[in-house]
Parts: structure tokens; C-alpha cells; sequence
């Protein structure tokens, strides 16, 4: 059976390493170069997610959508954030039409 905790867990080891020795962890060392290097994984995982869709491989499917999910959950920690703050989200969304949620927004004159 699949441990439905292990999002918290992977998310309270990503804040410990925030502040971690870049040499002793691959996430240390991401987050030690900044916003902009763990950006650019976000949009290189989500790029390798398409293409792997398009090449119709399931488990490679998995495979950069689990990389996907790890760096947008070291985006996360690099604000702060912890995944039950997204699954609160979600949860918020829940039953609601996708048309009248994205409506329902108030504009911050940033795009959603």
C-alpha cells in the first residue's frame, strides 16, 4: 500500500535541507543558487513531462512527473510553503466547476 504521508515527509525534509550545506545535498545545493535555477528545473521537468507523454511510455510518464512534482515541491519550500498547503487548495476547489472557480478569483494583476 502506497503511504499517502509521504508528500508531508518529503516536504519537512525539503525545509530542513533549505538551509543546509550546498556539498552535502543535491536540494542544499539547488536551493543555495536560487529562485532562478530551481525555475528553470520546474520548466526543464515540465518540458521532459510532455515529451514523455507524447512518446506514449507510461512509466516514463511516472518517472517526469515524479521529477516534476519533487522540484515544484523544492519550489515550494523555497517559499515557505509546505504541500498541505496545496492539498488545502485542492481541497478548497473540491466540487466547484474549474469555469466558476478561476472566476471566482480575485485579480492581483499577476496571472493565475
Amino acid at each position: 500500500m502506497i503511504d499517502a504521508n509521504v508528500l508531508q515527509r518529503l516536504g519537512e525534509t525539503l525545509a530542513a535541507r533549505k538551509g543546509a550545506d550546498p556539498a552535502s545535498s543535491y536540494v542544499a545545493g539547488l536551493m543555495a543558487k536560487g529562485e532562478d535555477a530551481i525555475l528553470r528545473k520546474v520548466a526543464e521537468e515540465s518540458a521532459e513531462t510532455l515529451l514523455a507523454s507524447k512518446e506514449g511510455d507510461k512509466l516514463h510518464v511516472v518517472r517526469e512527473v515524479a521529477d516534476l512534482w519533487f522540484h515544484s515541491m523544492v519550489l515550494l519550500a523555497w517559499h515557505g510553503l509546505k504541500p498541505d498547503d496545496v492539498l488545502a487548495e485542492l481541497h478548497r476547489r473540491e466540487g466547484i466547476s474549474g469555469i466558476d472557480e478561476k472566476a471566482s478569483r480575485q485579480f492581483s494583476g499577476k496571472p493565475t
